[in-house]
């Protein structure tokens, strides 16, 4: 019966990326939301990573087998994707307090053109014209969507607009560490060992009495909802899905996170973007996910849950 259970898992690995971005798509949402009446992005980035930390515990604890906590070479490309999580969860929402939830989400997508930047300056691929072309559209993309070529107009601040590109970099540097780290172990150990590095991390940062309140607060089910969906739930779906599915498929979903977040803005926290930041985000959309289908129309060898 494994090939029936092996066909129903590929059948449906494309939906498990879909769900896995909208989930992430809804937490940036969520996330809005509980900055909005005063919380701190810090606090939303520690229990969004905590509550993760949990999930992936216990789903190496029910397939421990070949995890690879014994290679140090796992451990610290881990650590390496575990300081890309905290970074990305951490600017992802403080750019979401500075400016609006499309914004950020927006912004983060452009992760894989950091990937390139990072893989040209380290000689990991060879800069072409197609890809430099791709990266300049992306650039104007940018400046559209958030008003930067208007001197001291623009509703998005400096801090959100840089935010948000530091947490496109930061996933860029998550993917880096979990694309080393892969061959050595489990996706599972990976996991814990990234989240764990994140709470360890996030836990300096935060302010323990605000951690503390929250268990008392009336907010709290919000708190665990970004949890669940933001990271436990959705990146297991998404190391699971992404397995058996093409990088291209991949990175054309991938397009729901940011989609998700826009509208949620746009419906629950009455957001408002005008014509040319729509424009800008339609471009940048557009440009990384046509880039990243031709990367992987290229690639001989699938990469699975690295891409």
């Amino acid at each position: 019966m494994n090939w029936i259970s092996s066909l129903t898992l590929i059948r449906f690995s494309p939906l498990f990326v879909v769900l896995a971005a909208f989930f992430w798509g809804l937490a940036g949402g969520i996330g809005g939301m509980l900055m909005a009446i005063g919380w701190d992005p810090l606090l939303v980035s520690f229990y969004r990573g905590t509550i993760g930390l949990l999930f992936v515990a216990v789903w190496l604890a029910i397939s421990s087998r070949g995890s690879g906590l014994s290679d140090h070479r796992l451990w610290f490309w881990s650590v390496i994707a575990g300081l890309g999580v905290a970074g990305n969860f951490s600017f992802y929402f403080l750019s979401i307090a500075e400016g609006s939830v499309a914004v950020a989400a927006t912004l983060m997508y452009c992760a894989p053109v950091f990937v390139y930047l990072v893989s040209f300056a380290l000689g990991l691929e060879r800069p072409t014209l197609i890809k430099w072309l791709a990266i300049a559209l992306v650039v104007v993309g940018i400046l559209l969507l958030t008003g930067l070529y208007k001197i001291g107009a623009s509703d998005v601040t400096l801090i959100g607009v840089g935010a948000g590109l530091l947490a496109g970099l930061s996933y860029a540097i998550f993917i880096f560490g979990f694309k080393y780290a892969a061959p050595h172990g489990s996706p599972q150990a990976v996991l814990v060992i990234a989240f764990t590095t994140f709470v360890a991390i996030l836990v300096w940062l935060i302010q323990v009495d605000q951690a503390v309140a929250v268990l008392s607060s009336s907010r709290w089910p919000l708190f665990v909802t970004i949890g669940v969906l933001g990271a436990g739930v959705s990146f297991i779906l998404y190391v699971v899905g992404l397995n058996q599915t093409a990088p291209a498929v991949a990175s054309i979903v991938a397009m729901v996170e940011p989609v998700t977040a826009s509208l949620f803005g746009v419906w629950v926290l009455d957001e408002r973007l005008a014509a040319l930041q729509l424009a800008g985000m339609g471009l940048i959309l557009v440009t990384v996910t046509a880039l990243s289908v031709y990367a992987s129309a290229r690639s001989p060898v699938r990469q699975g849950a690295t891409d």
